[in-house]
């Protein structure tokens, strides 16, 4: 390589460093600001399971009343195509009986088990009264002003719709934030309300990641407003240490380098502040450009 070859090359890449690194510090200077909706910083997964009966009224009751900032809940639809606040389709874990919500109606549903494991601590266990599975509207009326993050559980057209259609009902898309790991749900959701704010899927965090390590970040505009993003090392208080492999733990740990980074984290076209989700192993970063 002759030595202009040389210096246009540096100077090409020497100026593309220098521009990513502008960019990345001030990325008004090419994306519009986005309205700041509302800003968390304690957040309760599941109403705050681990203290109550998880996605219980009772649960989101004392989350509000202590103070929290925003709550996280799941949604799926009943046979009658009632939208009800559950983690899972099949209820054999949270009510002991083996079937799926979808195909009972509203009133069919059995109740919760008077205790249940907390799926995110190990050896821990939630108990309570209100052993009611709720409906999202109740929610909605119960806390009109409080921000809600709703995953969308399963890939359902009628659900998504359902789901929209009570946001609007209750004036909610301002303070309402929903999506799902999966990709083609959170397509789906934007398709179907682009006035709700939506999380990143598991396939947009990787791209997200792409970007920052290269450099190419601040050149990519981001429709999300949400990144939630697990907490690696969290499995490590979830299993005994001695039973993994050294594979096993250097994925660990090379996921939680990657993903638990202060620059990404504090990047201003990512996000001015990090919000913790309260009682859960997710990191939840606000998008304002």
């Amino acid at each position: 390589m002759s030595s202009t070859a040389a210096f246009y090359l540096l100077s090409t890449l020497g100026g593309y460093l220098v521009t990513s690194l502008v960019l990345l510090k001030y990325p008004t200077l090419l994306h519009q600001r986005k309205k700041q909706r509302f800003l968390g910083k304690h957040i309760s997964h599941r109403g705050g399971a681990g203290e109550n009966l998880e996605n219980t009224m009772a649960a989101f009751q004392h989350a509000v009343k202590i103070g929290t900032d925003m709550l996280e809940l799941d949604c799926h639809i009943t046979k009658d195509e009632q939208v009800v606040v559950s983690h899972d389709e099949n209820l054999k874990r949270a009510t002991g009986v083996n079937v799926n919500i979808s195909d009972l109606k509203y009133c069919e549903l059995p109740p919760y088990l008077g205790k249940l494991d907390v799926s995110f601590q190990r050896a821990g266990q939630c108990e309570g009264k209100d052993n009611r599975i709720p409906l999202l509207k109740e929610v909605f009326e119960a806390f009109p002003n409080t921000p809600i993050n709703i995953d969308i559980k399963v890939n359902n057209n009628v659900l998504i719709k359902k789901v929209s259609e009570l946001v609007k009902q209750y004036n909610r898309e301002h303070i309402t934030v929903w999506g799902n790991a999966n990709y083609e749900i959170v397509e789906k959701c934007y398709k179907e309300n682009s006035d709700i704010p939506i999380l990143f899927s598991l396939q947009r965090v990787l791209l997200i990641l792409g970007l920052f390590f290269t450099g190419l970040l601040p050149f990519v505009p981001i429709r999300e407003q949400f990144f939630e993003i697990p907490m690696p090392s969290i499995i490590l208080k979830l299993k005994e240490p001695h039973t993994m492999s050294r594979s096993q733990k250097f994925l660990i740990w090379l996921s939680d380098l990657l993903l638990m980074r202060k620059a990404l984290c504090e990047t201003p076209h990512l996000a001015t502040k990090r919000n913790f989700e309260g009682h859960c192993s997710c990191l939840v970063v606000s998008c304002y450009f």
